[in-house]
């Protein structure tokens, strides 16, 4: 059934509420966002002599809720013009439009009395075969539903959001008793395909998939880190990237959602939960239940686990002492187990060498994953009927690399029931039946697709919904042609290539550039198109800027501006081979990564890509022709030359204050990609196989090889624009000498040198200014110090 969603209402908006509603605006819909009205005036409200009657008070609440929404960090929508896709209203005056939206989501507290109460209203207004769901973290679906029509009922789930909305991908659904097969099957397709979210089927379970195994997760922690004797700060490192888990590892992360949500889902679990194996554990440690009297929830009250100290104008982070609850400066820890595993980049390879560590950290990984393997494996089919439904849960909703059971995989199965046989843990007992039928696996891959133990046929089954996704690790070993040190190069079928970044953090090196070349080199020759596309955390943080510097001070300069060349010839050819050339970037693409965005017929953008030319931080200029792509772009469309001299100065402001953009959609708005050209990609795991699309159908278009580009450039007139500017920059101290040096240097190559009067010229010509500037600034001291303090601290210097 065709079910298009032009308009939704969204029903409260507290934090979840105007998060689901911006997410939708992101994604191009209408919203209706809804809540209560206040009861009585505020003193603003008094003041103004405004009543309770007046539509700016019925109001107050919901659009109060949306402004504070709008205004956090990080920002629940792609961009701020977007917001005008959301209209506000209240739950009396303007109930009744509901009849013309498509889906209802109800966001109100959780309370099932007052979620009953909303239904009830929602059922007055709502036109039959509307969808309607709740963000509930938790209340049963089946009392939600109690006293409602059998038409209600049909359509009826729970479609649970984590927070923050935008972010977190995991998108739990969990049908209602009476919900029907498509409308389940509706909310799962459109979770992943349009909302861009990992839509994992749950049960309806007490905390559904992803908060009862994560909840788990930090209880165990919180009853461990006693019994081991760790501090918040240890437990912080051991639990964060080095096991693939985000920065904020496990205190912060609790200090940012809230300790009282946190102990809400926990109380939850224990009072549902009777018969689970570890319901002790979720009975809350004494030091919980005093922070929570202290109301130390975490950001929200400005202290948790940790706090912002200032003293004498000085700013520092002190952690809190479970065995005082007294607050002390936070100390950096440091573990012998975690140094071995320096060395070892791709994080599932880590695993192995953790659990074999012989101090603290060794110990508590043992312990850590002992207990997570004993509780994931007694879930199914508790939860979910399917073991890879919780790996997708914790991947997308807390943001783990890898899943309990990949992990478990990564260490061995056998490996893994030592540890818990050591810490007196039972095997389930399909565990042991799976190894005893001689299946040494929880997943494996061939014919490029990934496979699970399904527990109720006792054989590997083909995990369902991968045919819409190209999975770079699932078709790696079988579809690679060539391959170096720092990329290899995949044919993804139908004569498309893929060349992939694999050097650390993706850095642009020599070998990364040499596949490029090498992949247009074949798909001028034996293939058809080539995509740069990577699955990686992020797509590239930028040229190798750790060997241009080695360079620079070892005053190799021949070899540095070759290599310069290099790049800006490799980006070059991204624009002028004769094979469609596309790039795929998503995350952190900084400088030479923008650069060749902006070079590829077309760009195929993650709505989650943080795009920017950043060399100014380290006292250069965009050198691989990211500068005069810029003054070229300024230049282009039959516009007057006041509107190109303008568009100009903006774009050399964005590169002179390092600007990026928060989202593709921003990138359009700082012109770093380009309307009618580039596409965005809401779901990141689509955009390889959406970029091999858009290839095919650039070969049945007839593609040809564009012709060489003209810029006019303003030569003096610009120029003097840049100086004037950047004079007074530092005589307001707004920039530093230096700083002022980089801009002109830009300035120079941006309004094409001092010309005397508008001139086209050839992108080559700017190339060679763009290369000769970027050279003198290697050759500044003051320049090499930047590079060597970013390098060290990941920080930019001011000097």
């Amino acid at each position: 059934m065709k079910r298009p969603i032009k308009k939704v209402a969204v029903i409260g908006s507290g934090i979840m509420g105007s998060g689901i509603a911006c997410h939708f605006a992101n994604i191009g819909v209408e919203v209706l966002l809804l809540d209560i009205i206040p009861r009585e005036l505020n003193a603003v409200e008094k003041a103004k002599g405004l009543t309770l009657d007046n539509k700016v008070v019925r109001n107050r609440l919901v659009n109060n809720s949306l402004k504070a929404s709008l205004k956090s960090k990080p920002s629940p929508i792609y961009n701020q013009k977007f917001a005008s896709r959301i209209t506000t209203g209240n739950l009396e005056d303007d109930i009744s439009k509901i009849k013309d939206v498509d889906w209802i989501i109800e966001v109100v507290v959780e309370r099932l009395d007052i979620k009953q109460l909303v239904f009830e209203k929602i059922e007055k207004y709502r036109t039959p075969g509307t969808l309607v769901s709740s963000n509930t973290s938790g209340i049963p679906i089946q009392f939600m539903s109690e006293g409602r029509s059998d038409d209600f009922k049909q359509h009826f789930a729970v479609t649970h959001f984590f927070n923050p909305v935008r972010y977190l991908k995991l998108f739990e659904v969990v049908p209602g008793p009476d919900c029907k097969q498509e409308v389940t099957d509706f909310l799962m397709m459109y979770g992943e395909k349009f909302l861009g979210k990992t839509s994992v089927l749950a049960k309806d379970t007490p905390a559904f998939i992803g908060n009862r195994v994560g909840i788990f997760g930090i209880m165990s922690l919180f009853h461990q880190v006693k019994e081991l004797g760790l501090t918040v700060e240890e437990v912080d490192k051991l639990t964060g990237p080095v096991i693939g888990r985000p920065k904020s590892a496990t205190f912060r992360t609790v200090d940012v959602v809230g300790l009282d949500t946190l102990v809400h889902v926990a109380n939850g679990i224990y009072d549902n939960c009777p018969d689970d194996e570890a319901h002790e554990l979720f009975k809350l440690p004494e030091f919980i239940n005093t922070m929570m009297e202290n109301k130390w929830l975490g950001s929200k009250t400005k202290q948790g686990f940790y706090k912002k100290v200032v003293e004498n104008g000085k700013k520092s982070i002190q952690a809190l002492d479970l065995d005082t609850l007294e607050y002390r400066p936070s100390k950096r820890a440091k573990f012998a187990t975690l140094e071995l595993t320096k060395t070892i980049d791709t994080v599932i390879d880590r695993f192995k060498v953790l659990i074999k560590g012989k101090d603290k950290a060794g110990e508590f990984y043992r312990k850590n994953f002992a207990s997570m393997f004993g509780y994931v494996q007694n879930r199914i089919p508790e939860i979910s009927d399917e073991l890879y439904r919780l790996d997708d849960a914790m991947k997308a909703g807390f943001g783990w690399q890898h899943g309990p059971f990949e992990i478990w995989d990564a260490i061995g199965i056998e490996k893994g029931i030592e540890l818990m046989q050591a810490e007196n843990i039972p095997v389930a007992s399909w565990i042991t039946e799976m190894l005893k039928n001689d299946t040494k696996n929880f997943y494996t891959v061939k014919d490029g697709a990934k496979y699970y133990y399904s527990i109720p046929s006792k054989t590997q089954e083909k995990i369902p919904g991968q045919d819409s996704f190209i999975i770079l690790n699932n078709i790696r070993e079988a579809k690679t042609i060539w391959s170096n040190a720092g990329a290899s190069i995949q044919h993804l079928g139908d004569g498309v290539l893929n060349v992939e970044f694999q050097s650390k953090m993706n850095t642009l090196g020599g070998e990364v550039l040499q596949a490029i070349n090498k992949g247009i080199d074949l798909a001028e020759t034996e293939y058809d198109a080539v995509i740069l596309g990577n699955q990686a955390a992020n797509f590239s943080v930028g040229a190798n800027l750790a060997m241009a510097f080695m360079m620079a001070v070892e005053q190799e300069y021949d070899e540095l501006h070759m290599s310069v060349k290099y790049f800006q010839d490799t980006v070059m050819r991204l624009r002028y081979s004769s094979c469609p050339t596309i790039i795929a970037p998503h995350g952190y693409t900084f400088g030479g990564a923008c650069e060749m965005s902006l070079h590829a017929d077309k760009v195929i953008a993650a709505a989650e890509t943080y795009i920017g030319l950043v060399e100014f931080g380290v006292g250069i200029i965009p050198g691989g022709a990211g500068s005069k792509e810029m003054a070229l772009r300024a230049s282009e469309g039959v516009l007057k030359d006041d509107v190109k001299l303008n568009k100009l100065r903006d774009y050399f402001i964005n590169i002179a204050m390092a600007k990026v953009a928060t989202s593709a959609y921003e990138g359009f708005d700082l012109g770093f990609l380009k309307e009618h050209k580039d596409f965005v990609v809401v779901n990141k795991d689509r955009q390889i196989a959406t970029a091999k699309q858009h290839a095919i159908q650039m070969l049945e278009d007839g593609y040809t090889q564009p012709t060489p580009k003209k810029a006019l450039v303003y030569g003096q007139q610009a120029l003097g624009m840049f100086l004037v500017g950047t004079d007074s920059l530092e005589k307001g101290h707004y920039a530093s000498e230096h700083d002022k040096k980089v801009a002109n240097k830009l300035g120079y190559v941006m309004a094409g040198g001092d010309l005397s009067e508008p001139t086209y010229v050839s992108e080559q010509y700017l190339l060679d200014i763009e290369r000769e500037a970027i050279m003198s600034l290697f050759g500044e001291r003051k320049t090499l110090e930047r590079i060597e303090h970013m390098l060290k601290t990941g920080k930019p210097l001011r000097n």
